[in-house]
Formats: C-alpha cells, sequence, structure tokens
C-alpha cells in the first residue's frame, strides 16, 4: 500500500474530532486493508511499528529528527529549531521543510507503508558504536522520500505523538464495523465484544484484525499464549462489608489486598519463565529472584498466574508500602544489590492457565483450587494470598481488621463462580481500603512555582479518562509536595519526570503528554463547571508515584461520576 494513502487517513481523523466519525472513517480504510496482505500496516493507525505488547521503542530524540530532516531538506539546524518554536510541533516543520526541498534528492521513490514499517521495525535493534549514524540513515532515507504530508507523519510517528486521535476503542469499534454485519445490531454488538475479548488476550490489533476477517467464530478462538503478556482483570471498589455481599454474593471470598505492584508470572511451553507487569512491560531481567521462587515452588508444564509483590524489611520482617519497592520495577542495573536492600514476596491469587488450557472461563473457586494443588508456600518468597471464605460479616470484618493490622491496604471480595476477564473492570471483583478517597489519575498539565520552587513544577494538573470520547478530562490541581526527595515524593523528583513529556508552554503553565499516573487522597468529589470532568476534587493530594500503572488505566469518569452518585445517595439517605 502506498504510504500516501495511509497519510490521506490521518488528515481525515486529525481534522475530525468526533469520535463516530474517527470509527467511519478508520472502518473504510479497513475495508481497503482486509484485501492487504500485510495487516501489521494497522500498527501505524497508532503510531507504532509492533504490536501492543513489545517494549520496543523507536529511541528517537527531537533532536535527531532535527538533524535527520536538515540532512534531507538542507535547511539548517537552526531554522528547523526556530520553526519548531514557532509552531510547537515538530511534524509540522517536517510538512513544511520538506515540501520546499534544496538538495537535489527532488526525485524521490513513492513511500509504501511496507518501506515505512521495515524501516521503523530496524531503529530499536541498533545498538552499539555507529547507532547514531545508522538511526539517521533510515530516517533520511524515508524522509528524502517522503513529500511534506507524509514527512509530517514519520516525524510524528517517531516522536509517538501522531496527534491523529485515535486510542484503542476507536480501533476496536472500527475493526468490528468492517468485518461484521452493521444492519444486525445485536450481532454487531456481538462482534464487537468478541474483537475485545480476543484483543485483551493477545493485545495485538493485527492479529485481532486478521481473526475478525475471517469472521466471529475465528475471534472466539483466540487462545492466551504463555510468554505473551495479557491485560490483567481490575477491581471497582466496595464501600463496606454489606456492600461487598450486596454485589458479589454470599457466600464470598475475601482476599488480602496486598500494597505491592501487580505482576503476571508466565511459564511457556518451552520452559521459559517471563514476567509482566499490568502495564504490559516485561521485567524478567529486573527479578530473577522471583524466576527463582516460581522455579523452585510452582510445579507446573506451563501457566499464567495473577500476583502482587509485596515488599518487606529483612531485619524485622515487616510488609514495606509500595513505594519502598517501587524503583525495582524500573531499575535494569545492580539487580543483585536491589534483591539485597529491597527483596519481595510473591502472593499468588489466581491462575489464567495451566498445563497447555486456558482456565479464564472456569469458576474462580476452580481456579484457586488449582493453585493449592501447584504451588508450595514458602513465606517471603512465594505463596498463595491469604483467603478466608465466608458470608458471615463479623468473620469478614475480623478477616479485614486482620490484613490491615499486617499492614496490607484492605481486603479483596469475589464472587467465587466468576470467570476471569482480561482487561476488564468487573463487579464480581471488589477491592474494601480504609482510604476510601483514593484514585490513581494522570497528570495532563503543571504550573511552575515561586520562591523557593522557582523552575520547578509545584502545581500539577490531574485528569481521568473518558472511555466513550477516549480523552483525558481535567478534575483537579494537586500540590503539596516534599522538599527533599529523602522524605518522600518531592516536586523537583515529579518536575524531572514530566520535563520531557511537555507539549506547549503557555505563561508558567504547561501541557503534559499523559503518560505519568499518580495515587491522589482526596476529601471528596463535587460537581464542577471549572473542569472538562464536570467534576472537582476537594483537596487532592498526591501521594504516589505509579510506574506500573497504565494512562488508559486510571480512573474513568463513569467511575467518578458512580462514586459521586453513591456519596450524594449516602447523604440524602
Amino acid at each position: 500500500m502506498k504510504y500516501s494513502e495511509l497519510c490521506e487517513v490521518y488528515e481525515e481523523l486529525e481534522k475530525n474530532p468526533s469520535r463516530l466519525k474517527k470509527t467511519e472513517i478508520l472502518s473504510d480504510f479497513l475495508k481497503k486493508l482486509k484485501h492487504e496482505h500485510d495487516k501489521q500496516i494497522i500498527y501505524l493507525i497508532q503510531g507504532k511499528a509492533f504490536p501492543d505488547y513489545s517494549e520496543k521503542e523507536f529511541g528517537i530524540s527531537e533532536q535527531l529528527c532535527i538533524k535527520a530532516l536538515s540532512k534531507s531538506s538542507g535547511i539548517s539546524d537552526k531554522e528547523i529549531v526556530l520553526k519548531w518554536k514557532k509552531t510547537g510541533d515538530l511534524g509540522l516543520v517536517a510538512e513544511e521543510v520538506m515540501s520546499k526541498k534544496k538538495q537535489g534528492t527532488l526525485f524521490s521513490n513513492k513511500l509504501t507503508t511496507e518501506k515505512v514499517l521495515d524501516n521503523l521495525k530496524k531503529l530499536p535493534e541498533l545498538v552499539g558504536k555507529g547507532t547514531v549514524d545508522k538511526k539517521m540513515g533510515l530516517i533520511s532515507e524515508l524522509l528524502t522520500s517522503a513529500s511534506g504530508t507524509e514527512a509530517k507523519y514519520i516525524i510524528r510517528t517517531l516522536l509517538g505523538d501522531l496527534r491523529i486521535g485515535v486510542a484503542s476503542g476507536t480501533i476496536r469499534d472500527s475493526i468490528a464495523d468492517s468485518c461484521s454485519d452493521k444492519e444486525n445490531k445485536e450481532k454487531s454488538k456481538e462482534f464487537t465484544e468478541a474483537v475485545q475479548e480476543a484483543y485483551d488476550k493477545i493485545t495485538d490489533f493485527a492479529l485481532v484484525f486478521e481473526k475478525a476477517c475471517k469472521g466471529i467464530k475465528s475471534l472466539y478462538s483466540t487462545e492466551l499464549i504463555p510468554g505473551n503478556p495479557i491485560k490483567v482483570m481490575l477491581a471497582l471498589k466496595a464501600e463496606s462489608i454489606e456492600d461487598g455481599f450486596e454485589r458479589v454474593g454470599k457466600p464470598a471470598a475475601f482476599e488480602y489486598k496486598y500494597d505491592g505492584f501487580r505482576m503476571l508470572v508466565n511459564k511457556t511451553e518451552e520452559g521459559e519463565i517471563k514476567i509482566f507487569t499490568r502495564r504490559l512491560d516485561e521485567v524478567t531481567n529486573q527479578f530473577p529472584d522471583v524466576v527463582d521462587y516460581v522455579k523452585e515452588n510452582v510445579k507446573a508444564k506451563s501457566f499464567i498466574i495473577d500476583c502482587e509483590a509485596v515488599g518487606y524489611d529483612k531485619k524485622t520482617k515487616e510488609y514495606t508500602p509500595f513505594q519502598a519497592v517501587s524503583q525495582r520495577i524500573k531499575r535494569k542495573y545492580h539487580i543483585e544489590k536491589l534483591i539485597q536492600e529491597l527483596p519481595i514476596e510473591i502472593n499468588v491469587f489466581d491462575i489464567l492457565y495451566y498445563n497447555g488450557k486456558s482456565l479464564i472461563e472456569e469458576p474462580f473457586e476452580k481456579r484457586t483450587g488449582i493453585l493449592s494443588k501447584i504451588i508450595t508456600n514458602h513465606k517471603y518468597h512465594i505463596q498463595i494470598a491469604k483467603q478466608l471464605i465466608t458470608d458471615d460479616k463479623k468473620k469478614a470484618e475480623e478477616f479485614y481488621k486482620e490484613a490491615l493490622k499486617n499492614k496490607q491496604e484492605g481486603v479483596m471480595i469475589k464472587n467465587l463462580n466468576s470467570p476471569y476477564k482480561p482487561g476488564a473492570r468487573v463487579g464480581h471483583m471488589l477491592k474494601l481500603k480504609p482510604a476510601e478517597n483514593e484514585l490513581d489519575l494522570v497528570i495532563t498539565g503543571a504550573e511552575y512555582g515561586k520562591g523557593k520552587r522557582a523552575g520547578a513544577y509545584s502545581t500539577f494538573t490531574l485528569s481521568c479518562y473518558d472511555k466513550k470520547t477516549e480523552k483525558f478530562l481535567e478534575i483537579g490541581k494537586a500540590s503539596g509536595l516534599k522538599e527533599k526527595e529523602e522524605l518522600g515524593l518531592s516536586f523537583i523528583e515529579l518536575t524531572n519526570k514530566l520535563k520531557h513529556l511537555i507539549i506547549k508552554e503557555d505563561g508558567r503553565g504547561v501541557t503534559i503528554k499523559p503518560k505519568i499516573v499518580v495515587t491522589i487522597l482526596y476529601q471528596n468529589i463535587q460537581r464542577s463547571p471549572t473542569y472538562e470532568s464536570g467534576f472537582a476534587l476537594r483537596f487532592p493530594r498526591i501521594i504516589a508515584l505509579r510506574h506500573d500503572r497504565n494512562p488508559h488505566s486510571v480512573a474513568t469518569l463513569k467511575e467518578i461520576t458512580d462514586d459521586y452518585n453513591r456519596h450524594e445517595l449516602k447523604i440524602r439517605y
């Protein structure tokens, strides 16, 4: 396929803000793509060259893009930077300068999507001496053959900022729309659900689209593959033990809600152990201790187990909060030292796949029964999550108090007959914590401080996620971070993490790419015309950075609306 055809779709998507219109545009494009051999073109719609589960990154900076543009267009770096400062979008600069090429490269080849994908896929593989020059060569090769519009989207893709407003929900709906019977609404809805289910199992839209082209039966045949990351199942909030029983039924399973980070530990059919976070990042190399625990204490040929990694103090053996061990997720060096300084215990609470068979349709009680047969409990290494099955409110409350006494966050409340729904936030699994007014939100803006905080951000704009519009909507501003890092999360540390994510500056304020997730505490939620969400948080306070959370998994507008309505109902009655 000609890359120019895809760029025409990009242009249409960019100028149409309506999600329905975007779905229609993309659906029409996918109908053409059905006849193409290479379904991986769908990755380019996401601004990628790999499936969602892949950790591969292009590793291209704005400076490298500026040099490549200069080399391909004949315009100086300095002039390109000046244009960039005016527009704030290096893609638009690329469009302008490549439309007015000065070098003798005007007689270029027509770019194909295959060529773009091929060059993009080579970028992450380049390491060692001469890497920068090789990357420059691959980018320049594309730019030299590109029209102005093509250059714009090549640069935006390289920088991870395609600006066409298409998230995974729109791609899912477009796949369903292009492959199903639109006239039959019930069948169309079923097809959309089948696309989502297939995607949640394999997190690869190219494979899902391939299956969708063959029909709904092909989608239903999608199987979990140990060694490929999948999206975890997420819980809703419970207000009390009574509320939990009412919503999941009696008897219910109560488990400790551990104050750690989520892990999906896989053992492939070939016997290889792989570990993924809920963001789908592979962290096997960061956790050789977990690999050893699993090899020694989990007896199965293949599996996917869902766990929480909890830190503990090596001397006192007391459990530590998430903050104490969070750095282990990101650190890639001095691993042995970190294992000694920040040991963790793996608490296993579910199993999705066992000895060649998917278990996600099996009831929760049966799944945990399998865990008890294959895991040898070894305290401070790996063990099955502490569980109580009961229909007695008093026993449940005692278990809840015990969890808090043992320095855990609270309890999980689960329906015994429920399936495992990858990627879904489900009503048959609830979380109950004393800090009820707590949310995960994404930072989308910041403001420079004054006095001691001049030069760093002191106030941060927080946003929730609206699944319907696929947009992040502001819901409040938080400040009050620590002055020094040794006292906790400091404003300097957060500033440093956000500075490379600036989209635009306006006086003392900046707009930030929605990448950094934080946990906040707040007093209550109120209606507000000030923020796009229609709500405002009273006295929000950032308490933690969540490296393990994906921006699209933060609190949704629907969840916040439901929380607000429940709170209002309690006040009324």
